[in-house]
């Protein structure tokens, strides 16, 4: 065979290998077009130990995507309530709108991070959709919905007392997990009572990781990055400095225990302007301080309280929202001080007269008033060491 002849089938052979490359980066550069296709490095084929589920699965379990299936709505897009497996499993299915840019971003940081993370009061990822372009997350069903559900602008009735410190307390360890339990320090970043999710039994679950930073640096103090979070939550230091540290879900989480107790959002629009707000955790604080909690606590719970639970959870709360990120306390001791309070309730219903003001306790004996005196000795003096010990964030 001459030379010529030798050339024609190696040319035929760079012209279809240039063709696929050609037809590979025209599919990720076509992510302009009007139906805009989302590029994602998750695919059925990846190591993530997720279902990977299609379109077509999707559009089945949720009705196609029916807004009678509607059961949260984010930046991000909707949340629909959906069936798998035949109808037998119920999933909760996070579909990302198809202009939401930092959406992608958020999702594929919070698929990276739970796949990497497993505890009691974390959501459970169950799978993922990337097909034809969509971003899709499917999730463990949290059939009692938000916490927030169950606190304000809502007729579902008021939880009791008990039950809201059980979800408290949960809450609490998922958050000491992310920053002390998992790989490195995990920081939430938007905690808030609608990120926390209540299953069948009332088990608390944080959710929406969306924000979250994580560092493998023990030794760093903080994180220098954007500020992100959610108003009437976000941590007043964090938004003056813009240093990211865990102290900042402990302000964030002081705030959901202020809703907890005054079931009150965290920004309050007054009767007199829509444009005027009353802040919360500022108004808690001042409380607090000026022993006038009977002001703001929930009505429902008025005279349900033992006062020295009152004492403990309003101490953990307060401590929580120091101004000063260093002396807040870590998660570890705010499950501490929450597990305390939920058991000077168990421990004193019955035999304490419940006050609806802080400070106004009664009690039948002298052992029962060193009882209280000790409880709070405790949760000022070894709880919160931080408070007059400071340690490095």
């Amino acid at each position: 065979m001459n030379s010529a002849g030798a050339l024609v089938p190696a040319y035929l052979c760079f012209s279809v290998l240039g063709y696929l490359v050609f037809r590979k980066r025209w599919k990720v550069k076509d992510s302009g077009s009007s139906k805009r296709r989302i590029k994602f490095t998750t695919t059925p084929g990846s190591s993530y130990p997720y279902n990977f589920f299609s379109l077509a699965e999707i559009k089945a379990a949720t009705k196609n995507f029916n807004d009678a299936f509607i059961i949260g709505a984010g930046g991000f897009g909707n949340v629909y309530k959906g069936c798998i497996d035949g109808g037998a499993t119920p999933v909760a299915i996070k579909w990302l709108k198809p202009e939401s840019s930092q959406g992608v971003h958020e999702l594929e940081t919070e698929i990276e991070m739970l796949s990497q993370l497993r505890h009691r009061h974390l959501v459970s990822l169950f799978g993922y959709c990337t097909d034809k372009g969509e971003m899709i997350l499917v999730y463990d069903y949290m059939a009692q919905g938000t916490l927030r559900d169950h606190l304000y602008h809502t007729n579902n009735p008021p939880l009791p007392w008990e039950q809201r410190l059980q979800i408290c307390i949960g809450a609490a360890r998922g958050l000491q997990y992310l920053h002390s339990g998992a790989k490195g320090t995990i920081i939430h970043r938007d905690v808030k009572s609608t990120n926390i999710l209540l299953d069948d039994k009332w088990v608390a679950k944080v959710s929406d990781f969306g924000l979250s930073k994580g560092t493998t640096n023990m030794s760093k103090t903080h994180i220098s990055t954007i500020v992100k979070g959610s108003f009437g939550y976000l941590d007043p230091e964090y938004y003056r400095r813009q240093r990211l540290t865990e102290k900042s879900d402990v302000y964030s989480f002081g705030v959901v225990l202020c809703e907890v107790l005054c079931a009150r959002p965290a920004l309050i629009h007054t009767e007199k302007t829509e444009l005027h707000q009353v802040n919360l955790a500022e108004w808690t604080k001042s409380c607090h301080q000026n022993g006038e909690l009977d002001q703001i606590i929930d009505a429902s719970l008025r005279g349900k309280i033992a006062a020295e639970c009152l004492n403990i959870f309003a101490e953990v709360a307060s401590s929580c929202m120091h101004d000063d990120g260093t002396k807040r306390p870590s998660m570890n001791d705010v499950v501490r001080g929450l597990e305390l309070a939920l058991d000077l309730q168990r421990n004193t219903e019955g035999n304490i007269k419940c006050t609806e003001k802080i400070g106004e306790t009664e009690t039948s004996s002298s052992e029962q008033s060193s009882t209280a005196n000790n409880s709070i000795v405790c949760i000022s003096g070894t709880i919160f060491s931080e408070v007059t010990n400071p340690s490095g964030r």
